[in-house]
């Protein structure tokens, strides 16, 4: 299921307070996708790795009562008092056996031990595939059957709309667009340590960003998504050099043409991002202007980029146009 359709289902389950679990590969962003609907809901956020747990730190720890001559269990103060929020539980399937089976009247009964889960407390679970090779225990039928499961999926597109609203370097979006492939080459049969996921892209940004020498760039990015990954991006940047100026483009709507299908992957995305960080009318009808002589395929990717970042056009004139020339790929 792809990302979006993931937050839409698991925000109606939140509020039915239905335990979810999400599997996927590692690094697809499952725990960005929670605390992404948690901000949104504006709801508070706890992180919980039952794999670094005793049975006992979820129960709590035993204690003789005077009054009642009798052992009670003191909560463990990481859980929730009161509030709203999501219980996340990281990684849950790496947990032990006998920590899992204590988290098993939580999820269910949401008490476990003297403790009560606040009733604006849902409970999401997250885990890796047992087929990708992690450390990882195979979950109990009880436990399963205490959850609503979603397998996450990676979509280029939509990693793309997050990309623009996160400010990822524009060079890494414009090579995903080029190279839809390259946004995950995780093979769990592989015993490669480096390979890239939406997590590792995350990295090549913070890399990019850094002062790291230029001639330490290729090793420094392939340990973050893997040598063949690493020099296919870099020799994509330096097709970013023959662009024609973006910024004449957008004050204008002129500029030079390409015909290389490379080159027009990164032009594409040149545009989105240049609008994007400064959007007014004149330049967006330039956008449009411009891409009327684009080939056609790039345009409409421009254009619905544009869209699904909340750039509202259907007031343009130019647009207007645009639409009668490309209305046939709109169908």
């Amino acid at each position: 299921m792809k990302a979006s359709k993931l937050i839409s289902s698991i925000s109606a389950l939140i509020e039915q307070k239905v335990p979810s679990f999400l599997w996927g590969a590692p690094g697809v962003g499952k725990s960005s996708i929670i605390k992404q609907i948690a901000q949104s809901k504006g709801m508070e956020f706890i992180d919980l790795r039952l794999a670094l747990m005793d049975p006992t730190d979820l129960k709590g720890i035993p204690f003789y009562d005077k009054d009642s001559h009798t052992a009670l269990w003191a909560p463990p103060a990481f859980l929730p008092k009161d509030g709203k929020g999501i219980l996340f539980l990281d990684e849950l399937n790496t947990a032990a056996p006998s920590v899992q089976a204590s988290a098993y009247q939580l999820i269910l009964d949401r008490k476990v031990g003297e403790y009560c889960l606040p009733s604006g407390w849902a409970i999401i679970a997250a885990g890796n595939r047992e087929s990708d090779r992690g450390v990882t225990y195979r979950m109990p039928a009880p436990l399963a059957n205490r959850f609503v499961h979603f397998e996450m999926e990676v979509d280029a597109s939509e990693w793309r709309d997050w990309a623009y609203e996160q400010g990822i370097n524009e060079k890494i979006i414009a090579y995903i667009a080029y190279k839809n492939e390259h946004l995950f080459t995780f093979d769990a049969a592989s015993d490669t340590k480096s390979f890239a996921t939406p997590r590792s892209w995350e990295y090549v940004d913070a890399i990019l960003k850094s002062t790291i020498d230029a001639e330490l760039l290729v090793d420094a990015i392939s340990g973050a998504v893997g040598k063949d990954v690493a020099v296919g991006f870099l020799q994509f940047v330096k097709v970013m050099t023959k662009l024609p100026n973006i910024e004449n483009i957008l004050n204008t709507g002129e500029g030079e043409y390409s015909d290389e299908v490379d080159v027009l992957y990164a032009l594409s995305v040149g545009l989105v991002s240049g609008l994007l960080k400064d959007n007014s009318e004149e330049k967006l009808d330039n956008l449009l202007k411009y891409t009327l002589k684009l080939k056609s395929e790039f345009a409409v990717m421009c254009v619905q980029d544009l869209q699904r970042n909340g750039v509202k056009m259907e007031h343009s004139i130019v647009f207007k146009e645009w639409v009668k020339q490309f209305a046939y790929l709109l169908a």
